[in-house]
């Protein structure tokens, strides 16, 4: 059964960081591009961050740049977001996907779950 397991999310204070984890059972992660979004109340979904199948080329929103490092362990075949210095503008539930392709864009095929980032002093 494909299934993509997002977790790491909780509450911090401003200034704070989180390390989300996304791993992959059923399918192979190395195969695909993988990224991950967000959606705050009220608003779209957006990307955040995107990585390759190789982990040699990745992208972030201008909102999380500097802020936010997406990596990938296909060995242990689950991707992780390293977010720093964390605001109230991050506070959204974080979904990770992986797109048909190796390189990022287009269209995502299997979503995880969502995981609940919460900033707030």
């Amino acid at each position: 059964q494909v299934q993509l397991v997002g977790s790491g999310g909780g509450s911090v204070q401003p200034g704070g960081s989180l390390r989300l984890s996304c791993a992959a059972s059923g399918f192979t992660l190395a195969t695909y591009a993988i990224g991950w979004f967000r959606q705050a109340p009220g608003k779209e979904l957006e990307e955040v961050s995107c990585i390759n199948s190789v982990g040699d080329n990745a992208d972030h929103a201008d909102s999380v740049k500097g802020r936010f490092t997406i990596s990938r362990d296909n060995a242990k075949n689950t991707v992780f977001l390293d977010m720093n210095n964390l605001n109230s503008e991050d506070t959204a539930v974080y979904y990770c996907g992986t797109y048909v392709h190796s390189e990022c864009g287009g269209e995502v095929h299997y979503w995880g779950k969502g995981t609940q980032v919460t900033v707030s002093s």
